[in-house]
């Protein structure tokens, strides 16, 4: 059973200081995710402590800025996905999968290729007493979903094909980026341009924290 005990162990494969601690990011604050604890800390880190963090990062023991954005926009907006199945893709710290559950999703699905991701957004979903489906591989996804959610997955141009496979995959489409200032795609409507911050603070760039929400358009689809 994934756990903060669990959560950091995964951490310690790459920096032997590391834990996590429940917190609330700034940008969504309804929601209680163990992420990385800064606090642990104390001193620099060592030249192969920070060659291991770049090779393998633990992603999701930090909520980026999209991750708040999309799921406060769920939290303000629940007839986007109550009743209906729903697959969050590259889910990390889990919290927009877990934001569709608060908000009465039928299933809340939380996909991650990283096993490490996947134990931490089923820690996350106890955390706020909700319960996630886990998918660790896109290619084998359960049918039916009905809407398809992603944070801050276009970073790198070999992603930008998932684009049209999430229209393919889903009714409908509900994206955050804070990466690309155009998609290049005119079937996703922006429909929202939210603030938010990485948690804990990387001190990222502005343009950064600049989160744009995506939607394919339907008859629906707020405009």
């Amino acid at each position: 059973m994934a756990s903060a005990e669990v959560l950091n162990g995964h951490l310690a494969k790459t920096l032997s200081r590391g834990r996590v601690a429940a917190t609330r990011p700034a940008g969504c604050p309804q929601i209680s995710l163990y992420l990385f604890d800064p606090d642990a800390l104390e001193g620099p880190i060592s030249h192969d402590e920070a060659q291991a963090v770049v090779a393998e990062p633990a992603y999701w023991s930090f909520c980026w800025a999209s991750g708040q954005a999309l799921a406060a926009y769920i939290l303000a907006r629940p007839h986007l996905v109550a009743g209906k199945r729903v697959l969050d893709f590259g889910s990390g710290s889990g919290i927009v999968a877990i934001a569709a559950a608060m908000m009465g999703a039928r299933e809340a699905i939380a996909c991650d290729i990283d096993p490490a991701a996947l134990d931490a957004a089923a820690a996350n979903a106890r955390l706020n007493n909700i319960s996630l489906t886990l998918c660790e591989d896109w290619e084998n996804r359960p049918p039916g979903i009905d809407i398809m959610t992603a944070a801050d997955v276009l970073y790198d141009p070999d992603n930008r094909p998932l684009l049209e496979q999430f229209r393919q995959s889903a009714p409908q489409v509900l994206l955050a980026d804070s990466r690309l200032a155009c998609l290049g795609n005119n079937a996703y409507i922006q429909q929202a341009v939210l603030h938010s911050r990485t948690w804990p603070d990387l001190h990222e760039f502005e343009e950064f924290n600049r989160v744009r929400i995506y939607l394919t358009a339907t008859d629906d689809a707020e405009r």
